[in-house]
């Protein structure tokens, strides 16, 4: 958790993709984090957490539908939503935040 800490605590967005390999709507936001993290570069980062390789977490996020998507910066919650996103979207979002 102290990793998490030091993940999060920085001074750009860091949007987190909790999702699962079986989950087809978590498949679904590979492609598009991609192009997500693609636009940003440096602005921002984006990670991809596997919600079963990383259960302690996900339950102390309180993390249930598949995938979640929460922005954090400078160690604090910004944005949150479960379920799909396009890339548009979520660069507006996260740009938001820049």
């Amino acid at each position: 958790m102290s990793k998490f800490g030091e993940l999060i605590d920085v001074e750009i967005p860091v949007l987190l993709d909790f999702f699962t390999e079986w989950n087809e709507p978590s498949k679904a936001m590979h492609a598009v984090l991609r192009d997500v993290a693609a636009a940003l570069g440096d602005k921002a980062k984006v990670i991809k957490i596997d919600v079963e390789k990383n259960q302690e977490l996900s339950e102390a996020l309180r993390v249930k539908g598949l995938p979640t998507l929460i922005i954090y910066k400078n160690g604090e919650m910004k944005w949150r939503q479960s379920g799909e996103q396009d890339a548009n979207t979520l660069i507006g979002i996260v740009q938001k935040f820049v």
